[in-house]
C-alpha cells in the first residue's frame, strides 16, 4: 500500500555544454602560437650566430638544392675530416666522398684510356697553387665571418663594431682596431689598454686559432710629436709598447703560441689618412692573419710586400664612414 506521507525523491541532473567562449580550445591554439615563436626566435638566434661562410653554404642551398644534392659539397653536409671516406665501402665512416670527384677521377681514367695529352709538371703544380690559394683566401672569408659574428653577438662589443675595420688583402686577413675621437684604445701617451680594448682583443685572440696561419701584429700612432722629439721616448716606442701590450691581450684572450711571428712598432710611417696624419683614425692596432706567399717573403726578410702595398690602402673616406665621425680632433694626442 502507499504511503501519502512519504514524497517521492526527484534527482535533477543538469547537462552543460562547452560554449565556444568559455571551452578550451584556445589554449590549445595560443600553445601552438608560443611554440611557434620560440622556435623562430630560436632560428633568429642561430642565424646571427652562424658564420657568413656556413651563411652562403645555407643560400647556395636553397637556391638551388637538386644541384648541390646531386653534386656534393659543403652545402650537402660534405664533412671536414681531411680523411675520405664514404662511398662503396660502408665500413668506412670517416669523411665522405663528394660524387663530383668520383665522376672526376672516373673521367680522367677514361680520357687517359683514350690517350688524351696531360697536363705538364709545371702547369699542374701552378694550378694546384691556385687552387690552394683559393682555400686559403675562403678560409680567411670564413674567419672574418665569425670575427664579425662574434662581436655582433656580445652587447657589450657591438658598440665598437664600428672601430673594427676588416678586410682581405694580399697579404691576408686584417684586423685594425682605430680610435675614434672620444673613444680611444690606449690611455693617452701610454700603453694601457682601456677595458673595452682588452675584451676586444681577448675575443679576437682564440678565434684566431681556428685557421693555420701564422698573424703579424704592428701598432701605430698619429704624427703629433713628443717634445723632446725622437732622442728620447717617442711614437717608436710608444707604438712598439702598444703593439706589445695588444699581444698579450690576444695571448690572454688564447692565441696559440707560435702564432705570433712578427710583433712591430710603426710610429707614424703609414697614416691611414695622409692628409690628416693628426686625425684619431691614424693610431691603430693592425693584425693580420697572414697568407702562405706572405709569411714566406717575411720569413725571406721581404718585408717591402708587407702592409706598404698601395692597394692594401683603405681609403680615409671609407674608414671616416664606418667611424660616423667627420669631425676633427679638438685637441691632437697619442
Amino acid at each position: 500500500m502507499s504511503d501519502d506521507t512519504q514524497q517521492p525523491i526527484v534527482v535533477k541532473k543538469i547537462k552543460k555544454g562547452g560554449g565556444g567562449a568559455h571551452g578550451g580550445a584556445w589554449k590549445i591554439a595560443y600553445a601552438d602560437f608560443v611554440t611557434a615563436m620560440m622556435a623562430f626566435f630560436l632560428l633568429m638566434w642561430l642565424l646571427g650566430s652562424t658564420a657568413q661562410g656556413d651563411l652562403q653554404g645555407i643560400s647556395d642551398f636553397f637556391n638551388s638544392p637538386l644541384k648541390v644534392a646531386m653534386s656534393g659539397g659543403s652545402g650537402a653536409g660534405d664533412a671536414t675530416s681531411p680523411i675520405a671516406g664514404g662511398g662503396q665501402d660502408l665500413t668506412r665512416s670517416v669523411g665522405q666522398v663528394k660524387r663530383g670527384d668520383v665522376d672526376g677521377k672516373r673521367s680522367m681514367n677514361i680520357e687517359s684510356a683514350k690517350g688524351a695529352t696531360k697536363p705538364t709538371g709545371d702547369e699542374g703544380s701552378e694550378a694546384a697553387k691556385k687552387a690552394e690559394e683559393r682555400k686559403e683566401r675562403a678560409r680567411l672569408e670564413d674567419l672574418k665571418g665569425q670575427i664579425e659574428a662574434i662581436i655582433e653577438a656580445s652587447p657589450s662589443l657591438r658598440p665598437f663594431k664600428n672601430q673594427l675595420l676588416l678586410d682581405i688583402t694580399t697579404e691576408g686577413l686584417r684586423i685594425q682596431i682605430v680610435d675614434e675621437q672620444n673613444r680611444p684604445m690606449f690611455d693617452s701617451s701610454s700603453a694601457s689598454l682601456k677595458p673595452y680594448t682588452q675584451e676586444l682583443l681577448r675575443a679576437i685572440g682564440a678565434t684566431l686559432n681556428g685557421v693555420d696561419n701564422r698573424v703579424s701584429l704592428s701598432g701605430h700612432t698619429d704624427s703629433t710629436r713628443y717634445a723632446g722629439g725622437e732622442r728620447g721616448f717617442s711614437n717608436w716606442e710608444l707604438s712598439a709598447n702598444r703593439a706589445n701590450a695588444s699581444r698579450r691581450e690576444l695571448v690572454a684572450g688564447g692565441l696559440a703560441e707560435g702564432k705570433m711571428v712578427r710583433v712591430v712598432g710603426l710610429a707614424d710611417t703609414l697614416p691611414l689618412d695622409p692628409e690628416n696624419p693628426n686625425l684619431p683614425i691614424n693610431r691603430r692596432i693592425s693584425i693580420v692573419v697572414l697568407n702562405k706567399q706572405a709569411e714566406v717573403a717575411m720569413r725571406a726578410g721581404d718585408s717591402r710586400k708587407l702592409e706598404v702595398s698601395a692597394e692594401n690602402a683603405l681609403e680615409a673616406s671609407e674608414v671616416q664612414a664606418r667611424l660616423k665621425s667627420g669631425a676633427r680632433p679638438v685637441a691632437p694626442g697619442h
